[in-house]
């Protein structure tokens, strides 16, 4: 088993430079939330947003234990800083309201929005991605183009709430745009012919092919747009948020995002 990389001198650095800061402030600084950067050792505990729908990056089992990219990196995280992960459910149109209410980060395959930076800060960006089609491979590139989707004929299908839905009603205003509440089983219906196309992140549709051989994903390398990934943090938290990119920035140059990123889409 892979031991996470550990970084308790910047911790030390880190949390020096705050407590000095903290002292130098007087008693409104006294009366302020501490960081998490200690009250995540002193609780043993580091409370994790994710939504558990989203492979390669997070995924919830019928056991209701989670596995993924961002899973494993925010497990390993919670090492680093002495504690143990606790997940907490979300969903991508609650996530604005449950991180700042219920945890200290958030993780899996976030992208970066004007509306979560109104709530959270974010870490530095992991990977970069974009919206590709997923349609089935008896629609052959029938449904490549945002023009060709944008037909008053095209069953167009998404997941409520995220920037998935977002795209879908920006771009396809003459298709036909169904709402399925279950993006783990979303899949399942456009394989069973029931829409055509489902317009995602195009690592989640190079997952989602691999489990569902009668589907395909069009020009994964050349998406429609362009956005980061990366997890949400705590307004304000500097310490904290200080550490986490740190560590972050850590398992991006030594490959070990890449490594997992693979090990999920080959």
């Amino acid at each position: 088993m892979r031991k996470p990389l550990r970084l308790w001198p910047i911790l030390n650095t880190v949390l020096a430079g705050w407590l000095i800061a903290a002292g130098s402030a007087g008693p409104a600084a006294a009366d302020a939330a501490p960081s998490r950067l200690l009250s995540v050792p002193q609780s043993g505990v580091l409370r994790v947003c994710t939504t558990g729908d989203y492979p390669p990056y997070t995924l919830r089992g019928a056991d209701g234990g989670y596995q993924g990219v961002d899973i494993t990196l925010a497990t390993d995280l919670a090492s680093v800083l002495h504690a143990v992960p606790q997940w907490v459910p979300t969903t991508w149109g609650t996530l604005t309201t449950d991180f700042p209410a219920h945890c200290d980060i958030a993780v899996g395959g976030i992208s970066d929005t004007a509306d979560r930076r109104r709530v959270a800060d974010y870490s530095v960006a992991l990977t970069t991605d974009g919206k590709t089609p997923v349609t089935r491979r008896s629609s052959g590139d029938a449904y490549s183009t945002v023009d060709e989707i944008n037909q008053p004929g095209v069953r167009v299908i998404v997941n409520p709430g995220g920037t998935n839905e977002k795209f879908a009603r920006a771009n396809f205003p003459n298709a036909q745009i169904a709402v399925w509440p279950d993006n783990l089983t979303i899949y399942d219906q456009l394989e069973q012919g029931k829409a055509d196309v489902f317009v995602t992140d195009s690592i989640e549709g190079r997952y989602r092919q691999r489990t569902h051989p009668d589907l395909q994903v069009l020009h994964p390398d050349r998406p429609f747009d362009s956005a980061t990934k990366a997890y949400l943090l705590p307004r304000g938290d500097t310490a904290f948020d200080a550490v986490v990119n740190a560590w972050l920035e850590l398992q991006i140059r030594s490959g070990r995002t890449t490594q997992l990123l693979n090990g999920w889409i080959g």
